[in-house]
C-alpha cells in the first residue's frame, strides 16, 4: 500500500490497484448503490436475512457517518465506484463489533482482507484490543480473511453463526498478508518486465533518447509488437509510428515514455484511456526539480493509480529482462545486456550502467534489472516481490539511497534472503543525522544504525562499495554456499599468500593450519600445473577448509594457461566447496576458472572479501531464526492505559508514575521509589526504606543525571540524606521534588531502552550501562519484533560479555532473565509505537536476575507515521 494523507492505494491479488480510505457523509449514494446491484445471497451472507430498502438506507447512513471515538468505517474504491465497505462500533471499552461487504463483481481479489487491515489499524490506534464479527457459517469467503488475517483469530459456533474475534494488539499473521501482497505485486509488474507489446513515446525519427531506446527493444530482439508514438512521423527504425497510444491498433501493454515533462500528463492519460498498463518514464523534471516538480510528480502518481496502471521512475534509465521469451531491453544504457541470474534494482542511472557493464564484462549476467529513478511508484519493494518466486534469478543486487516503507523492506527482503542472497549497497554512511543531548538510548541510534540493525537481522548482505557489490556477486551466482568460515590458500607467490591469509581475518574468514595441514600451501614460482593440482585436491578434500582460494602470478617462465587449466580441473573435482582464483601479472586473463566458472580476479583482498561476505550470509542461512516469544504477566491493556494517561498530561519526558505503570504491565521490575518534595520527606522516606539509600531528581527532563549533579548514590544516614538532598532538588527544575530508592548491589550494570524511527519502527537496545554507558559505546541494537534468538545474541554480540558470564571467577549473571528483560522491551515497544524513547540505565544485573533502577520515558503521539498495519508498497 501507498499512504496518502485521505487513505491509502493498495494490490489487489490480480495486481490491480484499489483505493482505501475512511468514508464520508458524501459517499451515501455511491454506498447505496453498491447495495442496490448487490445479488440477493451477497446481502443475506451480509445481513443474516433479505433487507428491504429502508434497512439498506439505515446501514449506509451509518456507514457515512462522521467517524467517532466508538466508530469507523472505511471505503475500497476503484476507478468511478466504491466496491466494499468495513465498519466496525465499539461495544466495549477494548472490544469493537466489525462487518465486511464487497460488491459482487469483486469478490476473490483480496478487498475484504485489505478492509479488515484498514479497519484493525484503526481500531488499534484508538486503543481497541479486539474486533468481533457474527458470520454465517457458509460464508467461507469472510471467515478465510478473518483467519488469514491474524494468527489470533478465535471463533465460537452457536446455531450456524461464527463469532469470529480478531485481535488487533498483536498476533498479526504478517507473513500471509506479505505473501498475498507479494503474489498482488507480482501480478501488476508483469506489464512491466514481460510486456506483450511495447510502445515508446517520444521516438525521434533519427535520434535522442526515445529514438535509441527504439532501436535498443528491436536490436535486443524483442518478442512482441514494437511501436513508435510519433505525430510527425509514419515510421520510425523502421518501425511503425503512430500520432497517439490511443492510436495504436490492439492496445499496448507497456509504454516507454521520453517526452518534456510538461507534455507526460497529456501522454500517460492517453495512455490510460488506451489501456496501457505499465509506463517507464524516462523524462525528468519531476521530484528531481524542486517543488513545483514534486507537485507535478504527485499528480502523475494519482493519475496511473486512477488507472491501476504501474510506473518506473521517473528520471529513470529503463527496465530489461533478458529472458529469451521476453528480450526486453527499454534502457538507453549502452552495450548489450547479458543474460544471467543477477536481479538488480538501482535507485541511481549511473550506478545502474556501471552494473550493467561489469555483469556482462564479468561473465555474471542479468535476469532482470530496474532503474528507480525517483521511485515515484515502482519500488525495491516491489522488485523484491518479483524475485521471491523468480527463478531466474539466483542473487539480488540493490542500490539504495532512500527507504519508501523499511518495514515491509525489512519484512520482504527477509523472506527473499531465505531463498538466495540480497547484496545491498546503500548510500549515505554519514553520522551527521545522530541527535544530541537525548537519552543513552536515542543519542546511540544514528540512522546508519538503524539500517545495519535492519540488514542484520534480515540477513541482507551489505556492502561498502561497488566493487565489492560486483565481486560478491559474481562469486555468489555461480559458486556453493560455504559451510563455514575456514578458507584455504593455495598460490605460487609466497607473498601474495600471506597477503591473503592477512586480509581473511577482516573479512570473518579463518585459514587453519594444524600438523596434518598446511595452510597457506607455497607451491613456489617453479609451480607446475600437476603440482598445483594436486595442492588443491589435497586442501579441499582434507575436510579442514570450507573454501578455496587459488593465487596465481604469471611469469616469462610459468605456464599461466596451464595453471589455470590445471587448477580449473582440480577444482571441478569439488563443486560443493565455493572457490575463487585470483591472477596476477596478466591482464587479459579470463574471468572465470573451470567449468564451474570460479570467478578470476586481479587482487586476493577483492577475493576474500567476497568469499567473506558469501561466508557470513550462509551462517545467516544456517542458524535458527527463533520464535516470538509472549512473556508472562504482560497486560497490554495497562499498557495502553498508562500511555493515554501520559499523553493526555502532555506528551515528552513522563512523570515517575506514568513510567512505572507501564513498565509494570509488562512485567518489568523496577525499584520502588518514594516521591518527596524536599529534605525532610526524604529523610522520612529513607528511614522507611533502609538506608543506605539513592537520591534522584524526579525532574523527567534531566537526561545526565550524574554530570547534572542530580543524583547522590550511597547515603548511609540522616544527615547525608539532608545535606544531599537541597543539592540535588538545586539540579532540576523547581517543584519536580526528589525520587528516594534503596540502593541495588551491582555485579554488572547493564542498560536497555527503546528508540522509535517514523520510517523503521521501534529499536530495542542493549549494552553495558551505568556511568560508562556512553565512555564505552557498547550497544547494540534490533528491531522489533524480537525472536528469542534476537534477545540471547544481542547480550552475546556485546565486547562486555564475558562479564556476564563469570569473567575471571566473578559469579555468571542470570542471562535467561536478562533475555526475558530484552522480550519484555521489545514487546512494550511493539504495542506502543507512542514510545518515542524508553531509557533503562542502569540495569543491576546478577545471578538472582535483573532489576531496573533508574527509567526515563518519553512519549509522542503516533498518529502521523504509517501504522504497523498499513503496509506501504512506495512512498516518495
Amino acid at each position: 500500500m501507498t499512504v496518502h494523507t485521505d487513505g491509502v492505494d493498495a494490490l489487489t491479488t490480480d495486481g490491480a490497484i484499489v483505493h482505501l480510505r475512511p468514508a464520508r457523509a458524501a459517499d451515501l449514494p455511491a454506498v447505496l448503490d453498491l447495495y442496490d446491484r448487490a445479488s440477493p445471497d451477497n446481502l443475506r451472507l451480509r445481513f443474516f436475512h433479505l433487507p428491504g430498502r429502508l434497512s439498506l438506507e439505515a446501514d449506509a447512513r451509518r456507514v457515512c457517518r462522521a467517524p467517532g471515538a466508538g466508530r469507523h468505517a472505511v471505503v475500497a474504491e476503484l476507478p468511478g465506484r466504491i466496491v466494499g465497505v468495513a465498519s466496525y462500533e465499539r461495544r466495549g471499552r477494548q472490544r469493537a463489533e466489525f462487518a465486511v461487504f464487497v460488491d459482487d463483481e469483486h469478490h476473490g481479489r483480496g478487498i475484504g482482507t485489505l478492509l479488515l487491515e484498514q479497519l484493525a489499524a484503526a481500531a488499534r490506534r484508538r486503543g481497541l484490543a479486539e474486533l468481533t464479527g457474527d458470520v454465517l457459517g457458509d460464508n467461507n469467503a469472510m471467515l478465510t480473511v478473518a483467519r488469514d488475517l491474524t494468527v489470533g483469530a478465535r471463533a465460537t459456533v452457536d446455531s450456524g453463526v461464527v463469532t469470529v474475534r480478531v485481535p488487533t494488539t498483536s498476533g498479526i499473521g504478517e507473513h500471509l498478508v506479505d505473501r498475498r501482497e507479494a503474489h498482488a505485486e507480482r501480478r501488476s509488474l508483469a506489464p512491466l518486465l514481460t510486456p506483450r507489446s511495447v510502445a515508446v513515446v517520444g521516438a525521434g525519427r533519427h535520434d535522442g533518447v526515445g529514438h535509441q531506446v527504439l532501436r535498443a527493444l528491436a536490436e535486443y530482439g524483442f518478442r512482441g509488437p514494437l511501436y513508435a508514438v510519433n505525430p510527425h512521423a509514419a515510421a520510425v527504425a523502421g518501425h511503425p509510428s503512430y500520432p497517439s497510444l490511443s492510436a495504436v491498433p490492439g492496445g499496448v501493454d507497456l509504454a516507454v515514455v521520453a517526452v518534456p515533462a510538461e507534455a507526460v500528463p497529456d501522454v500517460v492519460a492517453d495512455g490510460a484511456r488506451a489501456g496501457v498498463r505499465a509506463v517507464v518514464l524516462l523524462s525528468a523534471g519531476f521530484a528531481d526539480d524542486g517543488e513545483a516538480g514534486r507537485a507535478r510528480q504527485a499528480e502523475l502518481v494519482r493519475l496511473v493509480r486512477a488507472h491501476g496502471m504501474r510506473l518506473a521512475g521517473p528520471n529513470c534509465l529503463g527496465v530489461v529482462n533478458t529472458d529469451p521469451a521476453v528480450r526486453l531491453n527499454a534502457a538507453f544504457a549502452p552495450g548489450e545486456p547479458a543474460r544471467g541470474v543477477l536481479g538488480v534494482a538501482s535507485q541511481s542511472g549511473a550506478v545502474g550502467i556501471a552494473l550493467l557493464e561489469n555483469a556482462a564484462h564479468d561473465g555474471t549476467g542479468i535476469s532482470t534489472f530496474v532503474s528507480l529513478g525517483n521511485k515515484a511508484d515502482v519500488s525495491g519493494n516491489d522488485l523484491l516481490a518479483w524475485w521471491l518466486d523468480d527463478p531466474d534469478t539466483a542473487v539480488v543486487a540493490l542500490y539504495l539511497e532512500s527507504f519508501g516503507n523499511p518495514r515491509r523492506f525489512s519484512r520482504l527482503v527477509r523472506a527473499v534472503a531465505h531463498r538466495k542472497p540480497v547484496l545491498v549497497l546503500k548510500s549515505g554512511r554519514s553520522t551527521a543525522g545522530r541527535r544530541a543531548g537525548l537519552s543513552h538510548t536515542a543519542a546511540a541510534a544514528a540512522s546508519d544504525v538503524v539500517v545495519d540493525a535492519l540488514f542484520r537481522q534480515a540477513g541482507v548482505i551489505r556492502v561498502d562499495t561497488l566493487g565489492d557489490l560486483v565481486d560478491a556477486a559474481r562469486l555468489l551466482s555461480t559458486q556453493p554456499l560455504p559451510g563455514g568460515n575456514r578458507v584455504g590458500v593455495v598460490g605460487n607467490a609466497g607473498g601474495l599468500n600471506v597477503l591473503a591469509a592477512d586480509v581473511a581475518e577482516p573479512a570473518g574468514l579463518l585459514v587453519p593450519a594444524g600438523q596434518a595441514t598446511v595452510n597457506p600451501v607455497d607451491l613456489g614460482a617453479g609451480a607446475t600445473p600437476e603440482g598445483c593440482a594436486a595442492a588443491i585436491r589435497a586442501l579441499a578434500g582434507g575436510g579442514a577448509v570450507d573454501a578455496l582460494l587459488v593465487v596465481l602470478v604469471a611469469t616469462r617462465a610459468n605456464d599461466l594457461p596451464g595453471l589455470l587449466e590445471a587448477s580449473g580441473a582440480a577444482l571441478d573435482e569439488r563443486p560443493d566447496v565455493p572457490a575463487a582464483v585470483v591472477v596476477v601479472g596478466r591482464g587479459d586473463a579470463p574471468r572465470t576458472c573451470g567449468a564451474r566458472r570460479a570467478p578470476v580476479f586481479e587482487l586476493p583482498e577483492r577475493a576474500m572479501r567476497a568469499l567473506g561476505h558469501a561466508a557470513r550470509y550462509a551462517a545467516w542461512r544456517r542458524a535458527p531464526h527463533g520464535d516470538r516469544v509472549t512473556p508472562d504477566g504482560v497486560d497490554p491493556a495497562a499498557g495502553r492505559s498508562a500511555v493515554q494517561a501520559g499523553l493526555t498530561a502532555g506528551a515528552g519526558w513522563q512523570a515517575y508514575d506514568v513510567t512505572s505503570r507501564l513498565l509494570n504491565a509488562y512485567g518489568i521490575r523496577l525499584v520502588d521509589a518514594a516521591w518527596v518534595g524536599g529534605p525532610r520527606q526524604a529523610v522520612a522516606a529513607a528511614e522507611r526504606i533502609g538506608f543506605p539509600v539513592v537520591l534522584k531528581s524526579a525532574d523527567p527532563e534531566l537526561v545526565h543525571k550524574t554530570e547534572s549533579g542530580a543524583v547522590a548514590l550511597g547515603l548511609a544516614g540522616a544527615g547525608q540524606v539532608r545535606e544531599a538532598a537541597a543539592r540535588v532538588l538545586a539540579a532540576g527544575r523547581p517543584g519536580q521534588g526528589l525520587l528516594v530508592q534503596r540502593t541495588v548491589p551491582a555485579d554488572v550494570e547493564l542498560a536497555a531502552g527503546v528508540v522509535h524511527d517514523p520510517q523503521f519502527g521501534s529499536l530495542v537496545m542493549a549494552g553495558m550501562g551505568g556511568v560508562r554507558a556512553d565512555v564505552l559505546g557498547d550497544r547494540v541494537f534490533r528491531l522489533v519484533p524480537l525472536t528469542d534468538v534476537d534477545a540471547r545474541a544481542m547480550w552475546q554480540s556485546l565486547r562486555g560479555a564475558p562479564l556476564l558470564t563469570g569473567y575471571r571467577g566473578a559469579p555468571a549473571v542470570d542471562t535467561a532473565a536478562v533475555e526475558d528483560l530484552f522480550t519484555r522491551v521489545a514487546r512494550l515497544a511493539e504495542e506502543h509505537p507512542e514510545v518515542a524513547e524508553l531509557d533503562l540505565n542502569p540495569v543491576m544485573a546478577g545471578p538472582g536476575g535483573v532489576t531496573v533502577v533508574d527509567a526515563k520515558l518519553r512519549l509522542e503521539p503516533a498518529g502521523t507515521e504509517p501504522d504497523r498495519l498499513i503496509r506501504a508498497l512506495t512512498s516518495y
